[in-house]
C-alpha cells in the first residue's frame, strides 16, 4: 500500500502540473504525442539514467575523499545538477533539432523544458516519497514527504529546466550564429546554477531552516519566472493582432474569428459553443491554426525562408491559409 500511494502522489500531482502548463500555452499549442514523448523522457531516460550516473560518480568521489560529508555535497552541489540539466536538456534538444517547425516561440522553451522535467520529477518523488518517507518513517512520513516534494518543492525542476528551453527558443529565434550558439549554452548553465543552488542550501543548511530559506528562494524563483511567461503570453496576443489582421481583409478568416483568435478566454467560450452545437473538432484546429499561422509570418518577416521551396515558411503559411478558409465555415466566432 506504501508503495502504491508512493507511486500515486508522485506521478498524479505531476500530471496535473503539466496539464497546468499545457493550459498555459494559449495561443498555439504543442502537439500532445511530443508532449508525452519528452514526459517519457523525463520519467525514464533522464530519470534513470541520472541516478546510474550520479551513483557512480558519487561513488568515486567517496573512494577518492572517504568522507560521506564530501560526497554528500560534492553529488548534490555539483554532479547531480550537470547530469540532471543535461540528461533533461537532449529531449529539448531533440525537439529543437528534429520538430523545429513545433519550436516556434520562447514559451515553446518553457513547455517543453517543464514538461520533460515533470516527468522526471515525477520517478524522483516517487522514489524519495516511498524511500525517505514510508520505508523510514511509514505513514507519518510518506504524508510528510509528500508535502514536501509536491507543495514545497514541487516546481524546482520544471523552474530549472525551463532556462535550457529559454536558451534554445532564443537560438530558434535568432539568426546571429553567436546567439545561436551561446543562448542555449547560457540557459543550460543557469539551470544548473539554480539546480546547484538550492541543493547546496538544502545540503549545507540541514534542517527546518535550510528548508524554510530554499522553499523561499524557490517560490520567489518560481513567481518571477510565472510573471516572465505571462508577459511572454501577452506578447504572443500581440503577435496574432498584427499578423492575423490582414487574413480578415482577404477573407482567410471572418473580423468575429479574427477577434476569438486574439483572445484566448473568447477561444475557450468559442470551443465551448462548438462542442453543445457538434463542431468542436473544427473549431479547435481552425484556432490553432491560426496560432501557428502568426508564428509562420512572423518568421517569415524576420528570417526568411529558413528552407527549400517546397517546405519553406511560404509553402507553409499558403497551407496555412487555405485550411483556414476552408474551416473558417465551421468555425464558432
Amino acid at each position: 500500500m506504501g508503495f502504491f500511494l508512493s507511486l500515486l502522489f508522485g506521478i498524479v500531482p505531476m500530471l496535473f502540473f503539466a496539464w497546468f502548463i499545457y493550459w498555459l500555452d494559449r495561443y498555439e499549442k504543442e502537439p500532445l504525442m511530443l508532449l508525452g514523448g519528452v514526459f517519457t523522457w523525463g520519467a525514464v531516460v533522464a530519470a534513470g539514467g541520472a541516478f546510474l550516473i550520479n551513483s557512480f560518480l558519487g561513488l568515486g568521489v567517496y573512494f577518492l575523499t572517504g568522507s560521506e560529508a564530501a560526497t554528500e555535497i560534492t553529488t548534490g552541489s555539483l554532479i547531480a545538477p550537470i547530469v540532471e540539466e543535461t540528461l533533461k536538456g537532449i529531449a529539448i534538444l531533440m525537439v529543437f533539432l528534429i520538430f523545429r517547425h513545433e519550436f516556434d516561440s520562447i514559451l515553446d522553451g518553457i513547455v517543453y523544458g517543464a514538461i520533460v522535467a515533470l516527468g522526471f520529477a515525477a520517478t524522483e518523488n516517487i522514489h524519495y516519497i516511498y524511500s525517505y518517507g514510508y520505508l523510514e518513517q511509514g505513514y507519518q512520513g510518506l504524508l510528510y514527504m509528500i508535502f514536501v516534494r509536491v507543495i514545497l518543492v514541487g516546481w524546482q525542476h520544471p523552474f530549472y529546466t525551463a532556462f535550457t528551453g529559454i536558451g534554445l527558443a532564443i537560438a530558434r529565434l535568432n539568426s546571429t550564429l553567436w546567439k545561436k550558439i551561446c543562448f542555449p549554452i547560457a540557459g543550460w548553465c543557469v539551470a544548473i546554477f539554480t539546480h546547484a543552488m538550492h541543493n547546496t542550501i538544502t545540503t549545507i543548511l540541514n534542517g527546518f531552516g535550510g528548508l524554510a530559506l530554499s522553499t523561499l528562494l524557490d517560490w520567489s524563483g518560481w513567481l518571477l519566472l510565472f510573471i516572465f511567461i505571462l508577459w511572454v503570453i501577452f506578447q504572443e496576443h500581440q503577435l496574432l493582432v498584427i499578423r492575423l489582421r490582414e487574413e480578415v481583409i482577404s477573407g482567410s478568416i471572418t473580423p468575429a474569428q479574427y477577434h476569438t483568435a486574439c483572445s484566448a478566454w473568447l477561444q475557450s467560450y468559442a470551443r465551448f459553443s462548438a462542442l453543445l452545437s457538434g463542431h468542436y473538432s473544427a473549431t479547435h484546429r481552425f484556432y490553432q491554426l491560426c496560432g501557428e499561422l502568426a508564428h509562420k509570418k512572423e518568421q517569415l518577416y524576420r528570417y526568411g525562408e529558413e528552407g527549400n521551396i517546397q517546405n519553406g515558411n511560404t509553402s507553409i503559411i499558403l497551407n496555412l491559409q487555405s485550411n483556414l478558409t476552408r474551416l473558417s465555415p465551421l468555425a464558432k466566432a
